[in-house]
């Protein structure tokens, strides 16, 4: 298994996309074919011995920009990186890629490259949010803002077939993002969807409202991608303050220093709780092929992650699987 890796895409490439891409190769055994510009990777990997065997370096001479309009710069940027990572894709030489430069374009070259899986309206991201238990799928987290009450209800195959493969749960119970609870509440979209999802082969489990994305009520949350934008967003942002206001409460009473050290283990695995870099990206499901996005800021250690969960993806079958339930 081969993952094509955007080594030009993120805030912090290449060099945090070249030791994430070393760092899966020697901890999974992941053979990686690493894509960028030659002159910027090469002394990188020759910094750390080559890469060794696993790693194989694919010249693309251009990069699409994190300010480039998506559409327009895969059509013409034909020597990008991020494209020829989804054409080693297409041809056969990668089983899945991975990006954390322009989401945008990630999105766009999947669909112009990969396709639609046969049944699917639109695809949707697929972002972790962590719960008291283990962690909520939640879908669409912003790939496509307005979409009929039918794609929810392939969100929640989706998601169900990617909770059950990937993080182990048997039977993922999905939830509707809603402003109440009860039936027939929210927009006409949420109303519409709530019918289908009754019938959509899932474990449906009605509306769920804000707080029950995080206490463990629901496996798969499904709504459309401005919400659920914008509930991925708010939740980095809060987990962020809070780790925030806990340090400078600590730093402003000294009293508290002793015993905040003693707590210093607890926090640590707070924080990787809600680190989004634990899983590193987010699958764009629905496409016809394996694509994880990860977060523009993304450092080496979450770039390993997500190169690791593109392998997951691939060895799980998950797009077999969808198409399969999608036909069904």
């Amino acid at each position: 298994m081969k993952i094509a890796v955007d080594a030009m895409g993120g805030d912090l490439a290449p060099a945090a996309v070249v030791q994430g891409a070393l760092k899966a190769s020697r901890e999974w055994g992941l053979d990686i074919l690493l894509v960028g510009r030659e002159t910027e990777v090469r002394p990188l990997l020759d910094k750390e011995g080559g890469g060794g065997p696993r790693i194989e370096l694919i010249h693309a001479p251009d990069v699409v920009e994190m300010h480039d309009q998506p559409t327009r710069a895969v059509r013409r940027k034909e020597g990008a990186s991020l494209v020829v990572c989804a054409n080693l894709v297409k041809e056969g030489r990668a089983a899945a890629m991975f990006s954390a430069g322009n989401t945008g374009a990630a999105m766009a070259v999947s669909l112009f490259t990969f396709g639609r899986i046969p049944g699917i309206t639109r695809p949707a991201l697929a972002a972790l949010l962590p719960n008291h238990s283990g962690h909520t799928v939640l879908l669409d987290a912003g790939a496509v803002v307005d979409v009929p009450p039918k794609c929810l209800a392939q969100y929640a195959v989706m998601g169900s077939i990617y909770a059950h493969e990937l993080l182990g749960i048997p039977e993922p119970r999905v939830g509707l993002v809603n402003m109440g609870e009860e039936e027939g509440k929210g927009n006409q979209l949420a109303q519409e969807a709530f019918d289908l999802l009754k019938q959509a082969p899932v474990q449906f489990m009605g509306n769920i409202e804000g707080p029950d994305l995080f206490n463990g009520r629901c496996d798969v949350a499904v709504c459309d991608g401005f919400t659920g934008n914008v509930v991925l967003k708010v939740s980095e942002g809060v987990a962020e303050f809070f780790m925030h206001l806990l340090r400078e409460e600590v730093e402003r009473q000294p009293v508290l220093k002793v015993p905040a050290a003693l707590l210093k283990p607890a926090f640590t695995r707070m924080k990787r709780r809600t680190d989004y870099g634990e899983k590193g990206g987010a699958p764009l499901l629905g496409v016809d092929g394996v694509c994880l996005i990860g977060h523009g800021r993304s450092n080496a250690a979450a770039i390993a992650n997500a190169i690791r969960t593109a392998g997951e993806a691939v060895s799980h079958g998950i797009i077999d699987k969808i198409r399969e339930r999608i036909a069904s």
